[in-house]
């Protein structure tokens, strides 16, 4: 079972790009965010006509989820629990069902957290945007603990806006600041891993000079200041399953790429 997260940036501005990614990689599931679109207006048959079942959780202009999967689904919900005030759409959630096993796939766009505002010390406050992002990771932890206790095989995929080490980024020094790197959200981001959860890509691949996002300013690609955000944990049932995990460098020299690149993982499912 090969299952790829790919904040592509735009459905409708991506389409041609995702639909030759797919023709080329034929994942059997695509997480997919930042689909900027509300649910009755996605382009369903491009990929239908490609055999994949297609299952959003939009919002007009931003955020957005989705799962594109050749793959049975089963029990799909939507929204992050914890917060039933919260209208952005940043999770989709089912059960796929493989040859030998059912996976749990959770789909998730983090929220990105800037601007920062800091106090007289320093010190990042936890309001705002900020606020929101440590709150979300917060309700994040509290399903990652529920998933951990079912104890079957379940990943959390997706654009967590979170650059977990120094090696993640090409210059850390530069996002010092950022909502991204700040102390607070690398911490949020080991608590839930520490539940026992495997980072799929550095259970595979260790050092630094591995990036899945570049931005569109100043030459970033061409000079490969890049970051790794996009990031694969598994449950150890999930983990068990995992037999390669890569990140698809290259679809980001392409035309008209997303400013993130596909990460894909295979599990003997």
């Amino acid at each position: 079972m090969k299952i790829a997260t790919f904040n592509i940036n735009g459905i409708k501005a991506r389409i041609g790009a995702l639909t030759d990614w797919l023709d080329e990689a034929q994942p059997d599931v695509v997480l997919c965010q930042e689909i900027k679109s509300v649910d009755e207006a996605f382009p369903r048959e491009p990929f239908e006509d490609r055999g994949y079942n297609v299952e959003t959780h939009g919002q007009k202009g931003f955020n957005g989820v989705a799962i594109l999967s050749k793959l049975p689904l089963e029990d799909v919900t939507r929204g992050l629990p914890g917060d039933d005030s919260d209208e952005q759409a940043r999770w989709i959630e089912a059960t796929v069902v493989g040859d030998s096993h059912a996976v749990r796939l959770c789909g998730l766009y983090l929220p990105n957290g800037n601007p920062v505002e800091f106090d007289a010390e320093g010190k990042p406050l936890r309001d705002g945007k900020y606020g929101y992002k440590l709150d979300w990771m917060d309700r994040l932890e509290a399903r990652a603990r529920a998933l951990m206790a079912a104890e079957m095989p379940a990943m959390m995929a997706g654009d967590y806006n979170v650059i977990p080490q120094a090696e993640d980024a090409a210059k850390p020094q530069s996002w010092e600041t950022d909502a991204l790197y700040l102390p607070q959200t690398r911490a949020a981001f080991r608590r839930i891993l520490n539940l026992g959860f495997t980072e799929a890509f550095r259970a595979r691949v260790q050092g630094p000079g591995h990036y899945s996002f570049w931005d569109y300013q100043a030459g970033a690609w061409n000079r490969n200041n890049g970051i790794r955000i996009d990031h694969l944990l598994l449950t150890p049932q999930a983990a068990d399953l995992m037999t390669d995990c890569v990140i698809d460098k290259a679809v980001r020299g392409r035309e008209k790429p997303s400013d993130h690149v596909p990460v894909w993982v295979t599990l003997a499912a």
